[in-house]
């Protein structure tokens, strides 16, 4: 763990071991794409999540069915308007995870920022059912429609939006600061962190882990009352959410916008990418062994520099963990020259590579310039290396790893304005492979190689 800023890697490193990579396409046709979850069942399907609230499968062989998994764009008897409502580029449908034991029990989850509710953050279980893998019809979706967890946002913007489920089993949920930088210090909010809950419970609640960091005050005999009030109806899971405080579900604090995070499936570390304010991009990194707690210093500093940015000089305190890695924008300060190569401008992580010479390297796109890095540690150096690998004309918005170990990734072809992604043009699927394992007619992502 870096502990000065002079150890926090940039672009412009050599990841040991790393061969050339491609970026081949897999399927084509998604409407403002936003993630990628891959079904791990033996089927060897991909979920594709599109931010007007549609779930689309993707084969083995690149088909994508044309019925979506799952539509939370229709309105229902039990629900008489849709439940994802989409009119700006943060709001929409974010991520979707299967359920540790996806096999049995059929339960996958989804996060959404609801317009209706000025960016709300809600996640929700829904159940498939297991004689229509391949789809989760309207009244499927109203019967086993269950609200896990629901998040106010102040502000239109800075949701977050990834979910997963972690080696530890439980759900971790990527929280914006809601455009309240302050809230991302006080444990107390849902906003500007990382959060961690238990969903294995059918029925009920979900429940605090019980090693959380930052449990508070609430003891195991009030938690017991507080679930008996419920059982016998004389409390709400509203009342519960009031009690249960917030700071209880917090794993990390600091964050700005941690859109996207991924867990090593090698060893368990956890690699969180913060979008950035004006300046700066940053790459967090927990050890498997952490036990949560980590303040990654937003808003008191941007990476590892002052915010405000004031000059190149960076003569500011740090505040607790520092980054890992950080990319810089085309202006590192105000008036500073504008950069030629190595910068980003909203980092995207896409998931850990175990292959092609990489060794727990994680693969970060960007959403501006559509340039790739890899950020890996290099055991020689004992030092953290960050590598450009490619240059793209994609917009990446996420990605995670495939059954086959290879991260995948989506882009989509959109703006940052008003509209539900219907109008903007479809999005792909992508797959990092070794580029001298290309198949023969694969069509390749119009790459170029650093200057």
């Amino acid at each position: 763990m870096p502990t000065s800023r002079e150890q926090v890697a940039q672009p412009g490193g050599r990841v040991p071991g790393a061969q050339p990579l491609a970026l081949m396409r897999i399927a084509h046709g998604f409407r403002d794409p936003t993630g990628v979850t891959a079904a791990n069942d033996g089927s060897g399907r991909l979920f594709v999540t599109e931010r007007a609230g549609r779930i689309r499968i993707v084969l083995r062989d690149g088909t994508v069915l044309p019925e979506p998994f799952l539509d939370l764009t229709v309105a229902g008897p039990g629900l008489p308007f849709p439940e994802v409502a989409a009119g700006f580029i943060e709001q929409g449908l974010w991520s979707m995870a299967l359920h540790p034991r996806f096999r049995e029990n059929g339960h996958i989850f989804v996060h959404i920022a609801s317009l209706r509710q000025n960016g709300t953050g809600m996640v929700l279980r829904y159940t498939v059912d297991p004689e229509s893998p391949d789809a989760i019809s309207e009244q499927r979706a109203e019967a086993t429609r269950h609200l896990v967890l629901r998040i106010p946002q102040p502000e239109a913007h800075h949701n977050g939006g990834m979910i997963a489920f972690g080696p530890d089993g439980y759900l971790y949920v990527g929280r914006g600061d809601g455009g309240w930088p302050a809230a991302a210090q006080e444990p107390g909010r849902d906003l500007g962190r990382l959060i961690r809950i238990d969903v294995a419970a059918e029925d009920g609640p979900y429940r605090i882990p019980p090693d959380n960091p930052f449990l508070g005050p609430l003891t195991a005999l009030q938690d017991f009352a507080i679930r008996a009030a419920m059982q016998l109806g004389l409390a709400s899971l509203d009342a519960l959410e009031r009690w249960v405080r917030p700071r209880q579900r917090s794993w990390a604090i600091g964050l700005r916008n941690p859109y996207s995070f991924h867990f090593d499936h090698r060893t368990g570390d956890l690699f969180i990418t913060d979008v950035g304010e004006a300046h700066w991009e940053e790459i967090d990194w927990q050890p498997a062994g952490s036990r949560g707690g980590e303040n990654y210093g937003w808003p008191l500093n941007e990476a590892a520099y002052c915010r405000p940015a004031t000059g190149p000089e960076a003569d500011c305190a740090i505040h607790g963990t520092l980054p890992v890695a950080q990319i810089p924008h085309i202006q590192t300060w105000p008036g500073a020259e504008p950069l030629r190569a190595d910068w980003g401008c909203s980092a995207i992580g896409l998931g850990v590579a175990n292959y092609a010479g990489m060794t727990s390297t994680y693969l970060v796109g960007d959403w501006c310039s559509g340039r790739v890095w890899g950020l890996a540690w290099d055991q020689d150096a004992e030092r953290w290396q960050m590598q450009e690998f490619m240059r793209t004309r994609l917009q990446f918005t996420g990605g995670t790893v495939d059954a086959e170990g290879k991260v995948i990734a989506v882009n989509c072809n959109c703006a940052y304005g008003d509209n539900a992604g219907t109008q903007n043009l479809p999005g792909s699927l992508w797959r990092f492979v070794p580029a001298d394992a290309v198949p023969p007619g694969a069509i390749l992502a119009d790459a170029a190689g650093p200057e």
